[in-house]
């Protein structure tokens, strides 16, 4: 039995529901055989891989969504090997990279090189190109970036790339301008409660439009999200009620108590203890991108424009350099330190303005 997502993932452009004339243009281009290497950029739930396996069966039929998982097993220069899962069909492979950690330039290196020298043989007898889908691209390290750059451009003839990626921010430009951009927008708040009612319709449900309409708010515009809470109020509770109770995922609660702590009081006490709480994030996988994110939207609620514009610089500032360095942690720790000291100093000031 799957999920309600995976359910109802249209597996065609006929079907999406949303961004109709982006999926025309790329039905169009892959019927006219001009396929170059496509960078896939979007917010997190906005349908990026929905539309790739759409572009996959496009070019290749059913035969693109008989899918088996594999490991893959990679060898680096000093002779240490391990294993990468991979998900691929007769037509395409799909991997991340980044799970590799600083190994991933001989994932991206071995990967593309193996995949294009076994050719694909169409009826007519022609050879065919293969594609080789990376997601998380933006999460490589720069020499992988590079030898991926160098790879991309010696197999061309024989192997596409479909480069899926959050954001370009972190991608090379060497790397943005050997690819055809193609950026998937989250969808709307009413196009979200289209679909909600869709597969509400599907399943037989009767969805009140308050519900629907929070759903689709407290989502964030993240479609896969908003899906995944309609069949969680539905196990809690049915017959919906238009006052429901939506739950939200742990690790977002969990910030938010974070961030609470972070405004109640500024004290090493409640450092350490924030510390403890960043750990506890930090062991059950959560992105630190989300954890950074998490926190300034919150900590930012009762803070006037001229703090919040101080506070996501300082945010900024950590951030990237957490992307420079080795371990997180401290620089989640330092961003709650600076915040501390900087609401504490805004809190001290405003009060002394009272007296």
């Amino acid at each position: 039995m799957s999920l309600w997502v995976d359910k109802y993932r249209p597996n065609n452009f006929a079907k999406l529901d949303y961004h109709k004339e982006q999926a025309q243009r790329l039905k169009n281009m892959v019927q006219q055989g001009d396929f170059p290497h496509l960078l896939v950029y979007g917010p997190p739930g906005a349908g990026k891989k929905t539309r790739i396996m759409c572009i996959l069966k496009e070019l290749y039929g059913n035969g693109a969504e008989k899918l088996r998982m594999e490991p893959m097993l990679f060898e680096t220069p000093s002779k240490k090997k391990f294993e990468i899962m991979t998900i691929s069909s007769n037509y395409h492979i799909e991997v991340n990279p980044s799970d590799a950690g600083i190994h991933d330039r001989v994932v991206v290196m071995d990967l593309v090189k193996t995949t294009a020298q076994t050719y694909q043989i169409d009826p007519t007898g022609q050879r065919e190109f293969k594609v080789v889908l990376l997601t998380n691209v933006d999460h490589l390290t720069k020499d992988a970036q590079h030898a991926l750059r160098r790879t991309m451009e010696k197999y061309v003839a024989t192997c596409r790339l479909i480069l899926c990626t959050n954001s370009t921010s972190r991608v090379l430009p060497a790397i943005r301008s050997r690819c055809l951009g193609i950026r998937v927008p989250a969808p709307k708040i009413d196009e979200i409660k289209s679909i909600l009612y869709f597969v509400a319709k599907k399943e037989s449900l009767s969805l009140p439009d308050d519900l629907a309409k929070r759903i689709a708010e407290i989502s964030g515009r993240n479609l896969r999200r908003a899906i995944l809470m309609l069949e969680t109020c539905k196990v809690e509770q049915y017959p919906f009620a238009a006052d429901q109770k939506i739950t939200e995922p742990d690790w977002q609660v969990y910030i938010r108590g974070i961030a609470n702590m972070m405004v109640a009081e500024q004290s090493p006490k409640k450092l350490l203890e924030i510390r403890n709480r960043f750990y506890e994030l930090l062991m059950h996988a959560i992105p630190t991108d989300l954890i950074f994110k998490g926190l300034l939207q919150e900590v930012t609620k009762n803070c006037d424009l001229q703090l919040k514009i101080e506070i996501a610089s300082i945010a900024a500032d950590y951030e990237h350099r957490m992307h420079h360095g080795s371990k997180v942690i401290f620089h989640l720790e330092a961003f709650a330190a600076r915040f501390m000291a900087v609401y504490k100093k805004f809190i001290d000031s405003t009060m002394g303005d009272f007296l």
